[in-house]
């Protein structure tokens, strides 16, 4: 069982505005405004471990180590966790926003933000972590402190925030409290779940749907909270590696142990709406997401090769829409499955399987992240090494992506 403290923080529920600084509350403001902000013994003499260096600050010890990446909800921005601290980048113009680098310690292994707002879930990691791996931490960077916490049994695993809550992941359990009050609303037992998978929708004024694995290999338990409703769908035979939920919950993409295929289902009656293949050998899987209209899926795996495969359905329909099908019937001559269309049910499934339209290659063995830009056919990876890339797909020719651009963000903020 958890344990809870906090002090008066803001409204969460407060909805954000339509531009890019989103606000909570009276209390809230858009991150930007916090780049410079230091605290000072004397402002807050009960929080050593929490004192910051200034930004400004000349580095007087090698870059840190990357112990976290995470894009935010709308993949505007996305957070850092390092041995010193953590950080909040945007993705597009990249710049860095701010950065907490603490005195003692520093170790951050969960970052969680909450689209632009100045709250974050924060877990300590890494060989010298800043706070204990068995709690949350509720930063709130408008006073550059701790305003709550929830600490358990075991280590943290990952933890997701919604406007309305907080979602912890622990191996064998989830906990789901609401975020005003810190009030435990569900418990839910999982399978071993060493990653901390876990999925919130995040859709504006729909009710949440969570997706976690399930009590048994391959198996995913889906949770629409507004008809409370449980769904199990067995998405593999093997091990669930990877999961990704569209916006509005209406969509769940699942990859296994096997990491061949990406699966797309229902999340309302768990049919299965498409298959398609990243490739013949056995990888390992990072990362899924869906675009924002769930017209497009991208991949990434531990071959170094981040994949967009096209949609035929997506959340608000049953079947593409009329530029998706042009492109779609363009695209057929050169489609890898489409040669060997005729021949479905006579050749092993593998010659007719839906292959993906464009790729971006990336160094083999780096562990990547990837999302889709707010421009148009656009995809944002993000690397273990601290690497940043912007790339661009064509819809209707597909092949190689071309790369936009390239940052590092373990630089200091001077060079940005």
């Amino acid at each position: 069982m958890a344990t809870v403290s906090s002090s008066p923080w803001p409204n969460p529920n407060t909805p954000p505005s339509d531009s890019d600084s989103h606000h909570r509350g009276d209390d809230a403001e858009p991150l930007d405004s916090f780049s410079s902000m230091t605290l000072t013994s004397s402002e807050d003499p009960n929080h050593n471990s929490d004192q910051i260096q200034t930004p400004s600050s000349p580095p007087a010890t090698p870059p840190p180590s990357l112990l976290h990446l995470s894009f935010n909800q709308d993949h505007a921005c996305f957070a850092v966790g390092t041995s010193r601290g953590f950080r909040i980048l945007n993705c597009d113009p990249f710049r860095e926003i701010f950065r907490r680098d603490f005195d003692r310690g520093g170790g951050v292994a969960v970052v969680e933000m909450l689209f632009r707002c100045n709250i974050l879930a924060i877990v300590g990691g890494g060989p010298d972590p800043q706070y204990p791996p068995s709690k949350v931490m509720i930063w709130d960077d408008h006073q550059s402190r701790c305003i709550g916490e929830l600490s358990f049994r075991s280590d943290v695993r990952s933890v997701r925030l919604r406007r309305d809550r907080i979602v912890v992941v622990l191996e064998q359990k989830i906990f789901v409290y609401n975020f005003v009050d810190l009030k435990l609303m569900h418990q839910i037992e999982t399978i071993a779940n060493p990653k901390g998978l876990c999925a919130v929708s995040q859709g504006a004024g729909g009710s949440m749907v969570l997706v976690c694995p399930g009590l048994q290999k391959g198996q995913v338990r889906i949770e629409h909270y507004a008809s409370k409703r449980t769904k199990f769908v067995m998405a593999h035979d093997s091990r669930i590696a990877c999961f990704a939920l569209t916006q509005d919950g209406g969509l769940l993409a699942t990859a296994s142990s096997k990491g061949t295929l990406v699966r797309v289902f229902n999340t309302v009656d768990g049919t299965l709406r498409q298959e398609v293949r990243r490739g013949a050998d056995r990888a390992e899987i990072y990362s899924l997401a869906f675009s924002s209209s769930a017209e497009w899926l991208a991949v990434s795996s531990d071959k170094g090769t981040v994949h967009v495969f096209g949609l035929k359905v997506n959340s608000g329909s049953q079947v593409k829409d009329t530029p998706r099908i042009a492109a779609e019937l363009t695209r057929s001559s050169s489609s890898p499955s489409s040669s060997l269309s005729l021949f479905k049910g006579v050749l092993p499934k593998y010659f007719s399987s839906e292959w993906s339209v464009a790729q971006f290659r990336l160094v083999e063995g780096t562990q990547y992240i990837v999302a889709f830009g707010h421009q148009k056919n656009t995809v944002v990876i993000l690397g273990m090494d601290g690497s940043f890339y912007r790339c661009q797909f064509d819809p209707v020719n597909g092949g190689e992506m071309s790369q936009l651009e390239y940052h590092n963000c373990l630089k200091p903020p001077s060079v940005f």
